[in-house]
């Protein structure tokens, strides 16, 4: 089999935010919505989040990553990238399991952001009370 035709997939979420990972052989290039990654991503941090699992797992330099991301804002997406390359390299190598699991990064981050309330400005604050 060529190496073209080899791909490893993985769904990650966050927030709002879902992203469809394809990892495939080559020299660690990343493509986010078919722009390159610098582009869709400006902000250091949130690169340095989205890297975190082939930095771990010591693959940075052996996948291209293929990215469709969609909903929220740029931090969910980073969570969220960053969530479906982990699963990625799980189906690419199951024994990478412990390494990823123990940095946290398999399990799906549950928080969302809690909605507003009738009679309220937002979902905890209250307008303000007078007694008279």
């Amino acid at each position: 089999m060529s190496d073209a035709s080899i791909q490893y997939y993985g769904t990650g979420r966050r927030k709002t935010s879902a992203a469809r990972i394809y990892l495939r052989p080559g020299r660690g290039e990343i493509l986010v919505n078919t722009k390159t990654f610098d582009e869709y991503f400006p902000n250091e941090m949130l690169k340095m989040i989205i890297r975190q699992p082939l930095v771990i797992t010591e693959t940075a330099d052996k996948f291209d990553v293929l990215v469709r991301v969609r909903g929220g804002g740029p931090s969910g997406q980073a969570g969220a990238l960053r969530h479906g390359i982990a699963r990625a390299l799980l189906e690419y190598n199951p024994e990478l399991r412990g390494k990823l699991k123990e940095a946290g990064f398999l399990t799906r981050d549950p928080r969302k952001v809690e909605r507003k309330k009738y009679g309220q400005p937002g979902a905890r604050k209250r307008f303000q009370f007078s007694k008279r």
